[in-house]
């Protein structure tokens, strides 16, 4: 069952789990897990990689998730890794909509609330910006639960923020926009890469090991074959991976290499709310296997 065709609007569905926030996790976990992919959702012995994602929502807490989750608090712990050459360049930060600029920023930047995902606005061209339009949506998502959607606790305390960075583009790049490059990483190593390209365009996805052998596995968006040469700064994303996934039991850390240079984009506790079908679906086992449950930081 697909609810967004029975509840169209994103902030109308996003208000309604806000009101049943008072619904213990673990029932709202289990009840959007039969909905969203179709089977029981087991809490106590998970085997699968999206049964251990909610457990790892239900279950592990530290501080350092919070921090990590924040678009803005990250970017210290980033520094703190030695990686600080990895961030993109920050032009503002903001406590809310009204206090932005224009005038101020360069032509073109991008703009992103802090506290949740897919809330992020590129800005190409400054003088065909919206102004009012994107300070009405910026509001909306500075208020918004994101914690209550999909019970992802690493957002449950971050102070929302406005931030505006500098916006990348690689003109070199046979496909629209810039790659996406997303590591699984279990207890510090990064297992598998997530490719994303054409986002804005047609949407499509392959799955890698770490030697960049295409594995064929489909998710809700195409896989495009095995016809994409391995990256050159491949080893260099790989240890930057390991050094940011090395105190979380899992996290995915989302990079970018744009003209050869390594940007970070975000680490990622719960990837896709832990709602992602597999095709074949042997490979929700196989991640799960890889999925080590922490013992420490975990919530009494």
């Amino acid at each position: 069952m697909d609810y967004r065709n029975i509840v169209k609007n994103k902030e109308m569905r996003f208000k309604i789990l806000h009101f049943l926030r008072f619904i213990p996790d673990k029932w709202m976990l289990k009840f959007q897990y039969r909905v969203k992919m179709g089977r029981k959702l087991n809490l106590k012995n998970p085997k699968r990689w999206t049964e251990k994602l909610q457990w790892y929502k239900a279950n592990y807490r530290t501080p350092l998730l919070t921090q990590c989750a924040d678009k803005y608090e990250v970017r210290e712990y980033i520094k703190n890794k030695g990686l600080e050459g990895i961030l993109n360049k920050l032009y503002m930060v903001y406590d809310n909509a009204d206090q932005i600029k224009i005038d101020s920023l360069p032509q073109s930047f991008v703009i992103k609330t802090t506290n949740g995902s897919g809330t992020n606005i590129l800005c190409k061209e400054k003088s065909q910006l919206d102004l009012e339009k994107v300070q009405k949506s910026l509001n909306e998502w500075m208020v918004r639960d994101n914690y209550s959607v999909g019970r992802e606790w690493s957002y449950k305390n971050i102070v929302p923020k406005i931030i505006i960075e500098e916006y990348l583009e690689d003109k070199t790049n046979s496909f629209d926009g810039i790659n996406d490059y997303k590591f699984l990483c279990f207890n510090g190593k990064a297992k598998y890469i997530v490719f994303d390209v054409d986002r804005n365009v047609s949407h499509k996805r392959n799955i890698y090991d770490t030697d960049w052998n295409f594995l064929d596995v489909k998710t809700d968006y195409p896989n495009f074959g095995d016809c994409v040469s391995k990256p050159e700064m491949l080893n260099e994303m790989l240890r930057v991976a390991d050094i940011l996934a090395k105190d979380f039991p899992f996290v995915r850390v989302d990079l970018y290499c744009v003209n050869s240079k390594i940007y970070f984009g975000e680490l990622t506790f719960y990837p896709w709310t832990g709602y992602i079908q597999f095709y074949p679906d042997e490979f929700d086992i196989i991640l799960g296997e890889k999925f080590k449950l922490p013992s420490q930081g975990v919530k009494i």
